[in-house]
């Protein structure tokens, strides 16, 4: 086992609809000897197991955008669960801690890869969750760790990058993939350039990988958080034709492999 599931102890609240109740929870449990803390959403109004998805959080960490994407896939009828990479307690307070923090597993793949399989296993243990029926979402650095949790081989069924990483160090590990790739990317990213988008183009056929690229003429590096205001980090700015548009394709795709 990749992880050791400490506890699924505090209620972080709920909220009533007319589905019934959404439920959130803080999880703590671990890789290796690294202690993690993730939250889980789902509505227990649903009876019976459902479709589960791992959420993999910005470069920022762990926060409340990742939270409330979670519960968004909740009332959607998933069990979502936010994944925590970097530790418990473990959140940037700014840009440059972000950029530090981020970019060591970026250059330690395997180290991301052992994190997000983590998540998943908490996610697969849970007693709602159909294991048959998984898949991992990422925004930012959480696009590539989802990414990379296709490339490990993991047994999901598909995996949606927003305005996420796409390059890869060992670009070889695309034939492990078994699950269908949907790559959500701003055409006026300035941090993933139109290189990187050709090399990932090339990985995915290369490896005859199921996948598809959508790219929102004019959207920039972040375009589903309203917090990004174009400024921290510049290139980084909240597109709302694009945040509700990726929104619906990734519905439309978890109809699809679900």
């Amino acid at each position: 086992m990749r992880f050791l599931l400490a506890s699924m102890i505090t209620l972080a609240g709920f909220s009533t609809s007319a589905l019934g109740a959404l439920k959130t929870e803080t999880v703590e449990y671990k890789q290796g000897d690294t202690p993690l803390e993730g939250y889980l959403a789902y509505d227990d109004a649903i009876k019976g197991k459902r479709p589960g998805i791992v959420v993999v959080h910005e470069w920022k960490g762990l926060n409340d955008y990742a939270k409330r994407r979670s519960e968004e896939l909740a009332q959607l009828g998933y069990v979502a669960f936010a994944a925590d990479i970097y530790g418990k307690g473990v959140r940037p307070q700014d840009v440059s801690e972000a950029a530090a923090i981020s970019g060591k597993y970026k250059s330690d793949r395997s180290l991301l890869r052992a994190r997000v399989n983590a998540a998943l296993d908490v996610l697969k243990s849970q007693p709602n969750v159909d294991g048959s029926k998984l898949a991992a979402i990422g925004y930012c650095f959480g696009g590539t760790a989802a990414l990379e949790l296709a490339r490990s081989g993991a047994d999901i069924k598909g995996v949606v990058s927003f305005h996420g990483g796409l390059s890869s160090p060992t670009p070889q590990d695309a034939k492990n993939i078994k699950a269908r790739i949907l790559a959500l990317h701003g055409a006026a990213d300035p941090f993933v350039k139109s290189d990187e988008v050709a090399a990932f183009e090339k990985e995915m056929k290369g490896a005859g990988v199921s996948y598809r690229l959508i790219k929102y003429p004019g959207a920039m590096h972040g375009f589903t958080n309203p917090d990004n205001k174009g400024t921290n980090p510049p290139g980084a700015l909240y597109n709302e034709a694009a945040d509700k548009a990726s929104w619906q394709e990734m519905q439309k795709f978890f109809k699809e492999i679900f």
